[in-house]
């Protein structure tokens, strides 16, 4: 194999384990942010994990965060939290540097 062979090869896997990363971290994020979410719904006990599941499986719906978005606020207007658009996203973005910190530190 060529060195332009190897380089493109280290590039491959690479991209390949960013791209890992970067799921896990918006996983984590999402199930963070559920519970986070789930806190301020009032929901305790179990009722906080299937809410944090709920919002992971929302992220399938279309690609970015908009869906995520989109549950968390709905859920809120829905039960009367008052939440701005801005605190949500604010702390979507909060929790995806924490998200990313845990995986580097599991890492």
């Amino acid at each position: 194999m060529s060195g332009f062979d190897e380089r493109g090869d280290a590039f491959e896997k690479k991209f390949a384990h960013d791209a890992e990363l970067q799921f896990k971290a918006q996983a984590r994020r999402n199930k963070l942010l559920g519970e986070w979410a789930a806190e301020k719904l009032g929901k305790t006990g179990d009722q906080v994990a299937d809410y944090a599941k709920e919002v992971v499986r929302s992220d399938f719906d279309e690609p970015g965060d908009e869906d995520v978005y989109r549950k968390i606020s709905e859920d809120f207007s829905n039960a009367g939290v008052d939440q701005s658009e801005d605190q949500i996203r604010q702390t979507m973005a909060e929790l995806m540097a924490t998200a990313i910190d845990q995986i580097k530190n599991e890492a």
